[in-house]
C-alpha cells in the first residue's frame, strides 16, 4: 500500500480520532474476500462477487451485502447462513492478517492524548479478535460494530455511535476509511474524513 498518500491531519486540528478497521487500521481486505469466495462457494454461489465489487462495497455488513446479491442477481441466498460461513472462513484465515503500519504509527502517537474509537461494519466477535490478535486493542476506549447498530454503513449510525461513545462532538472527530460506504458514512455524520488508500491488486 503507498501509505505516502494518506493526509494525516495535523495535532491540535482534532478532538477525538475514529477509525475504520478492515482495510484501515489491518490489511485484513485479502483475507475477507477470501472468506466470502468460500462462503459462496459453500452456498452454491461461486464467483458472483468480483475482486473490484467486493471492494465498492467494503465496509458494509456481510448480511447487507448478501441482500444486494440476492436483489441484484435474483438469488435467495440465506444472509444469516452465509454471513455465518463467511465469519467462519475469515476467523480461519486470520493469521494473513497484518497491520497497516502508518495508520497504526499514527493511532500510536496519539494515545492518551486524545479520545479513540472503531467504527466497523463487521462483527463484534471477528473485529475483537482481529485486533487483540494484532495487539492493538487497548489504544481505543471504545468499539461499535455492526452488532450495535441497526443499519450498516453508508448510514452514518456506527459513526454517531462512536463519537458518542467517546464523548466528543462529530464536527471534532476526524474519520479514516478506506471504502467509499463508509467515507460516505462519516461524511454525513459531519466528520472530516481521511481516506486511507485501497490496493490496486489483491494477492491471495
Amino acid at each position: 500500500m503507498n501509505t505516502e498518500v494518506i493526509d494525516f491531519p495535523k495535532e491540535g486540528s482534532y478532538k477525538g480520532l475514529i477509525f475504520d478497521l478492515d482495510g484501515t487500521l489491518v490489511d485484513s481486505m485479502p483475507a475477507h474476500f477470501e472468506a466470502w469466495c468460500k462462503a459462496l462457494t459453500t452456498h452454491g454461489a461461486p464467483g458472483i462477487f468480483p475482486e473490484d465489487v467486493f471492494y465498492a462495497m467494503g465496509g458494509r455488513p456481510t448480511k447487507d451485502i448478501v441482500k444486494v446479491l440476492n436483489g441484484e442477481l435474483n438469488l435467495h441466498l440465506d444472509p444469516d447462513a452465509v454471513a455465518m460461513s463467511k465469519r467462519d472462513a475469515f476467523m480461519e484465515a486470520l493469521e494473513k492478517v497484518e497491520p497497516i503500519t502508518a495508520v497504526v504509527d499514527f493511532v500510536k502517537a496519539n494515545h492518551g492524548k486524545v479520545p479513540m474509537a472503531i467504527a466497523t461494519g463487521g462483527s463484534r466477535k471477528v473485529a475483537q479478535r482481529t485486533i487483540e490478535l494484532l495487539k492493538i486493542d487497548h489504544y481505543f476506549q471504545t468499539m461499535v460494530t455492526a452488532d450495535d447498530v441497526d443499519c450498516g454503513k453508508p448510514d452514518p449510525e456506527v459513526f454517531l455511535k462512536a463519537a458518542m461513545a467517546i464523548n466528543i462532538a462529530p464536527e471534532d472527530c476526524v474519520a479514516f476509511e478506506d471504502a467509499a460506504p463508509g467515507i460516505i458514512a462519516a461524511q454525513t455524520a459531519g466528520m472530516q474524513v481521511i481516506t486511507v488508500p485501497v490496493p490496486l491488486k489483491v494477492k491471495l
